[in-house]
């Protein structure tokens, strides 16, 4: 931490101090941990209902249920399947949307009980993002329970499409519909002490070649659509990108052909480019995009022929992001850490929710889930709800911050111009 961020962070603490010495707010904390079971019992109830990619509506129809119960205005589920509802300030602070994503990576058929053992819970999605979803409702139950006067406004949620070819679709939705929103926060992602605060961008494509096939022997002499993938692939395996800013990239999965003695009509792959700066990604993408038709331009040529086209499908594209590591969202987060947690880890760039935001200039983070996990995205996935209160703690604790308390603390994020 830098000496400025330091010295920036004594007002953070002030208003975390008045808090925490105001009798409101310390029912509320010890309201969140006699609240434990019931969020617990939320997770498991939210975990066992599916929640595949593009297919979140049962769930998301669920979410919506909830908030509408737990007294939130203007509850909806928008045209992409996000779900939200409003609870307003005073009207003289900031707006801020606080969500966890309703999606999980598990295909449909996916057997999603949850099964207990020695108090670890095992079922797939049972973290990722569940448990987000579970504080989220905590959170705004412990607000609605003292009916805490908020200054700013809040809009609880649930977000779709955070998960793979998702795209981060609901977010960048309800961010499309919404221009009055001064911060955002995502609950997701393992360590209570957790602060992500920069995106990492990625691009990913779905890129098939086509062309005529024909037998193996008879038709010899026409170009392939595996060899012209298997040109780009062994390019694309040669590319150079930078370790700082970090630059990656991978061929996914590849497909073609119908038989050992045919010349393949059809062959493709799937690409993922990433890069935590956004010069690197577009210099990166404007390189691979070149071996791509270059294999096209070299298979072609090599037959005397041009039959062999490509498709070029970009199916990905999450936009990647920063801020600086003194903004007010991430300073509130810190000091709310250190009040409940310990000590705040301000983590490396991956990709979430966050990203988009980010990307628009709208201060973000996203802040980790209270309690223990593991083996995310298997079918092994498991969670250990010991402690986890802490979790909800913090995050009730950085949204009130953030937004401010009457008569105990002004916002600490201000409103955007």
């Amino acid at each position: 931490m830098s000496k400025e961020m330091k010295a920036d962070l004594q007002a953070v603490r002030s208003t975390y101090e008045a808090l925490m010495d105001n009798k409101m707010v310390q029912e509320a904390m010890e309201f969140i941990e006699s609240d434990h079971q019931r969020t617990v019992e939320e997770q498991i109830e939210i975990t066992e209902i599916p929640a595949p990619p593009f297919k979140e509506e049962t769930r998301a129809k669920n979410m919506k249920e909830r908030l509408g119960k737990l007294g939130l205005q203007e509850v909806r589920m928008d045209e992409e399947g996000n779900v939200y509802g409003i609870r307003p300030g005073n009207g003289d602070g900031p707006k801020i949307f606080i969500s966890a994503h309703i999606d999980t990576v598990f295909p449909e058929g996916t057997d999603v009980s949850v099964n207990e053992q020695d108090g670890i819970l095992y079922a797939p999605g049972i973290s990722d993002d569940t448990r987000g979803l579970a504080e989220l409702l905590a959170v705004l139950r412990t607000i609605n329970h003292f009916d805490i006067p908020t200054i700013g406004d809040i809009v609880f949620g649930g977000t779709v499409g955070e998960e793979g070819a998702g795209d981060l679709r609901g977010v960048k939705a309800f961010f499309a519909e919404h221009n009055d929103i001064d911060g955002f926060i995502s609950i997701d992602g393992p360590g209570a002490n957790s602060i992500v605060y920069l995106g990492t961008g990625s691009y990913r494509y779905r890129i098939t070649f086509h062309g005529d096939g024909g037998h193996s022997f008879g038709a010899f002499g026409i170009p392939s659509a595996t060899h012209a993938l298997g040109r780009a692939i062994a390019s694309i395996a040669d590319l150079e990108t930078s370790v700082d800013p970090k630059t990656t990239f991978t061929v996914g999965e590849v497909w073609g052909g119908t038989s050992v003695n045919a010349i393949a009509a059809e062959a493709g792959m799937t690409v993922d480019l990433r890069s935590n700066d956004p010069e690197a990604l577009k210099q990166l993408d404007e390189n691979f995009l070149k071996l791509i038709h270059d294999a096209v331009k070299a298979e072609n040529r090599r037959w005397n022929s041009d039959a062999l086209t490509v498709e070029i499908d970009k199916f990905g594209n999450r936009p990647p992001a920063s801020q600086p590591a003194d903004a007010e969202i991430v300073k509130a987060a810190y000091g709310a850490i250190e009040q409940v947690v310990g000590t705040p880890s301000l983590a490396e760039a991956v990709s979430t929710d966050a990203n988009h935001p980010m990307s628009l200039g709208i201060p973000s983070i996203t802040i980790g889930l209270g309690g223990e996990a593991g083996s995310a995205h298997t079918l092994e996935e498991w969670y250990d709800p010991r402690g986890a209160s802490k979790g909800v703690q913090k995050n009730f604790l950085t949204l009130i911050g953030l937004v401010g308390v009457e008569g105990v603390s002004e916002p600490l994020l201000g409103k955007r111009k």
